[in-house]
Formats: structure tokens, sequence, C-alpha cells
């Protein structure tokens, strides 16, 4: 094991400094309503020089928070990270704690951006060595961290912040139009020969019951042609896995909502077949929206004025399954439903 680590520390160490001063501009956030912890960045480096590019800056802790170590990145230091946000410590203190024992002992050229839940919370800690390569800053708002470096100037970090805080949809929708918002030619200075942003990104949220990096949304662009823009092929990728109309929805623990009992679900547990019948006192517009456990849309049926739905065997495989119920009021109610 040593070996190796010896291996990739000494092409860290000797690599020219236009390769190892990463990542240019990246956000990571917390949504403290759905407990929700996302992560996002672009970079003029890609897998040509670093294994999947720009991602490895991102440590994602599913219910927990998000750590960014980037600027001359070490695997040392990200690691150490992720030691002391297993163990419960707070964002200023795992940056302090990074600054006091950088494993080279040079924290002047680091950037980190830290933040996590607590009790429902946000805590949002950011830190830019003094020696990181300009043009470098950091944002810290109330549940999320902007840093950059070798960046065009602070424009770049005030366009992806305030694109993020105007952003309609759930924190992915939110953290995919910050990148957009750094879409700029030499947005990372070192891509201004290629026309481009950047050369990589990525994007991934994480909700609470998400196990190890198996993220709800997880989005890798990690090289491209000459000339592409990795921030609308991140986009693309995007688009094929979300609808910012319909958020993604976050179940663990969820308990139903339903107290005046206006839907019922017959039967539950189901051998498959399943109706609903849904009572909407004074609105015919409803909708039923059903999310397998991972908080993935797996059926949106407009009732269309109908007061029951049926669904016969074999359209919900088995599994546990949540609904939610919208009429042109609001919420009418969420349950879960199992199908055996």
């Amino acid at each position: 094991m040593k070996q190796p680590l010896l291996l990739l520390l000494s092409f860290i160490v000797f690599t020219p400094p236009s390769l190892r001063a990463q990542d240019t501009f990246s956000i990571c956030a917390v949504d403290t309503i759905t407990g929700q912890v996302g992560s996002a960045g672009a970079s003029c480096i890609d897998g040509n020089s670093i294994a999947g590019g720009v991602v490895i800056i991102s440590d994602v802790h599913p219910g927990v928070g998000v750590v960014h170590t980037q600027s001359y990145w070490l695997a040392a230091n990200q690691n150490y990270a992720k030691t002391l946000m297993n163990a419960g410590r707070t964002p200023q203190q795992i940056i302090d704690s990074l600054v006091a024992k950088d494993a080279q002992g040079d924290p002047t050229i680091r950037q980190y951006g830290v933040v996590d839940l607590n009790g429902g919370k946000a805590r949002v800690a950011a830190y830019t060595g003094s020696n990181c390569f300009t043009y470098k800053n950091h944002i810290k708002g109330p549940n999320y961290a902007i840093q950059g470096n070798i960046l065009d100037g602070q424009y770049i970090l005030d366009s992806m912040e305030s694109r993020f805080l105007k952003a309609k949809g759930d924190l992915a929708c939110r953290l995919m139009a910050a990148l957009q918002g750094a879409k700029v030619v030499g947005a990372d200075t070192r891509c201004f020969g290629s026309n481009n942003s950047s050369l990589s990104s990525f994007l991934r949220v994480a909700c609470p019951n998400d196990v190890g990096t198996n993220y709800s949304i997880n989005l890798i662009v990690d090289m491209g042609p000459y000339g592409f823009e990795p921030i609308d092929s991140l986009q693309k990728l995007f688009n094929n896995v979300h609808n910012c109309n319909n958020p993604l929805v976050c179940f663990t623990g969820m308990a139903d909502h339903n107290k005046e009992d206006l839907i019922k679900v017959m039967p539950n547990p189901s051998n498959g077949s399943v109706s609903f019948k849904i009572e909407t006192p004074g609105t015919t517009e409803t909708t039923l929206f059903i999310y397998s456990n991972r908080g993935q849309q797996v059926i949106k049926e407009d009732m269309k004025g109908r007061s029951e739905l049926s669904f016969e065997k074999g359209r919900l495989a088995p599994g546990v399954y949540f609904y939610r119920v919208v009429t042109g009021k609001g919420m009418l109610g969420t349950g879960k439903l199992v199908i055996l």
C-alpha cells in the first residue's frame, strides 16, 4: 500500500504548477429542509492530468456535510478532512486542523470549503491560503461556500453566488445554476487558450439515506474533445436525470401526512395491484407522484377529475415506495407504499 501512495505523492509534488493548482471554482452546500448535501465544481484540469479530473476535490458525507479540498490538492489532506468530519468536528474546526496539520507543512497554498448540517441548521467555513494562485477568494453564505483560484476575477465567484441564490428548484438545480454562472471563457485563466471555462466538471447531491458514494445524483465530466464546454456537457447529463419542476425527494424516516384521511391506498402492502382513492374537496387539479425509496420519481399521474386511480400488477416492481398527492391548493398528503 505504501508504494502506490509514494508514487501518487511524487506525481503531485513534481508536476508543473499548471497541473498542481486545482480546483478553480467550486461550491458546496446543504439544504436544511430536505437534509440533502451537495457538491459541484469545474477546473482546467481533466482526466489526462488526474484520474476523474476535478471531482477529486469532492468529499460528500450523506446526511452530514461536504468538504472541498483544492489548490495543490493532496490525498493526505483530504483523507484527514474526511476523518475529522466523520468524528463530528465543525466546519471551522476541520479547516483549523487542516491548516495546523498540513501534510506538507504549507497550508498557504491550499483552499478549502466545508459545510455541514447540525440539528437542522447549516454551518459553513472556508479558507483561501495567501499563496494560492491569483485570482483567488472565497464566499461564505448561510448554507453554502464558494471558492476558487486561478480565476479571471471576483466576478466569477459573484456570478456563481447570484445564480445559486436566484435559481428555482431544489439543491441540485441551484448547484447546476451556480456552475452555469461560471461558464465564461477563461473562468479558469489556464483555459483561455482552449476557448472554454474549464476542462472537467462534476455535480453530486446526496440524500440522508444514501450509502457510501452511491449518491442520488452523481455526474462527472472528466474530459472531452478540444474546445468542448464541460459545464454544458454536465448540463446535458443533468437534464437526462433530473427535472427541476420535480424536486429530488429524500424520504428517509418520512411519516404519513394524511391527517384528514383524504387518501386511501388499498391494499397496502400490496402484491402488485393497488388502488388510490383520493378526496379533493374544492379542487379538480390533482396529481399523484410515486417515488422510489431513493427519492427518484417513477410515476406521475394527472387524476383529471377522477377520484380513483388503479395500477395493475407489474406496473411497480416489488419494493418500498413513497407517494405524494398535490392539488391546485398545494400538498394534500404523503405516505408509504409497499409492493410485495
